[in-house]
């Protein structure tokens, strides 16, 4: 299992992410929304503004400090370094 940092020590498993979103549309502040309704939202966030929002696969919804495309190349770089070790 390969776990990549969203901020403040946090870490959530690379497998699990299904999208790394920026929070600014509607769609998206609907989802976290209701994602807190439902007791399905963790807030990575430490009281600061969230920038990235991560939708995992098992229905949670992640509030990160760090923006999406951060976010994105600290999980890229897990890929790159699974396929050297397998090659």
């Amino acid at each position: 299992m390969k776990l990549f940092n969203i901020g403040f020590g946090n870490v959530v498993s690379s497998a699990r992410v299904i999208a790394i979103v920026s929070p600014e549309s509607a769609p998206i502040k609907r989802i976290v929304q209701e994602a807190k309704e439902k007791g399905m939202a963790i807030d990575a966030t430490y009281g600061r503004r969230t920038r990235a929002v991560l939708i995992m696969d098992s229905g949670h919804v992640v509030l990160s400090a760090i923006l999406p495309d951060t976010a994105a190349g600290r999980l890229g770089s897990l890929d790159d370094t699974e396929e050297t070790e397998n090659e």
